[in-house]
């Protein structure tokens, strides 16, 4: 049968814009002090949005280091961890390999292959939401900006100019911080309505005979 299509770019601008974070609610670790401060915060969450950033390569010779920069977020705060600090790769280890804590987070083969290397440990409980939407009849990588729209009646913005930016940098700019921290942020969003979303969704076969797919209301 054929796949249900997800809300497009122009059927996401009809919508409300997605609520994004506050510059305070996005926190940098760098001192010991604040990585014990976001260690205490993200050991205390169930669940987190997740995401990471890489410096893009533009040539094929380059060797690819990355990801440089882990996202985790709660429906309220984000925490960027510059993986080039050797604490925020040490908290980084410590939260993606903790059992109990669920990371969910969109197009997320690229890190389960590259972070066990990058992090020293095996990850645990991490979820990647794009199998969700494709177990509802969408296809195989449906991306945040689609899902904030079906479930959260939202438009996520991403910035592609931004997204390729150096993210090895050891110093992120402010527009950087944002992108990155609302990435997370907003699979914190979708991940905490999922449930309520999938249990309004009628049987697949009858999606799939309607001609297109509009983007929920929640």
């Amino acid at each position: 049968m054929a796949r249900l299509r997800a809300p497009s770019k122009e059927d996401r601008q009809k919508l409300p814009p997605f609520a994004t974070l506050s510059d305070q609610a996005i926190h940098i670790p760098a001192s010991d002090a604040q990585f014990e401060e976001a260690r205490a915060a993200l050991r205390a969450a169930r669940v987190l949005g997740f995401d990471t950033e890489s410096k893009p390569l533009f040539e094929a010779a380059q060797t690819d280091t990355g990801p440089h920069l882990v996202q985790l977020a709660t429906c309220s705060d984000a925490w960027l961890l510059q993986l080039h600090h050797p604490q925020a790769l040490e908290l980084a280890a410590e939260i993606l390999g903790n059992p109990a804590i669920r990371k969910a987070g969109f197009g997320l083969d690229n890190d389960l292959r590259a972070l066990p290397a990058r992090l020293g440990v095996e990850l645990h409980h991490v979820v990647d939401l794009d199998r969700t939407f494709k177990r509802h009849g969408y296809g195989n990588s449906v991306g945040v900006r689609a899902a904030a729209a079906l479930v959260l009646g939202r438009n996520f913005h991403k910035s592609k100019r931004i997204s390729t930016s150096n993210w090895a940098a050891l110093q992120l700019s402010q527009a950087q911080c944002r992108y990155a921290a609302n990435d997370a942020h907003a699979a914190a969003m979708i991940d905490a309505a999922l449930s309520a979303w999938e249990q309004r969704q009628p049987p697949i076969a009858e999606r799939q005979r309607r001609p297109r797919t509009a983007a929920a209301t929640p």
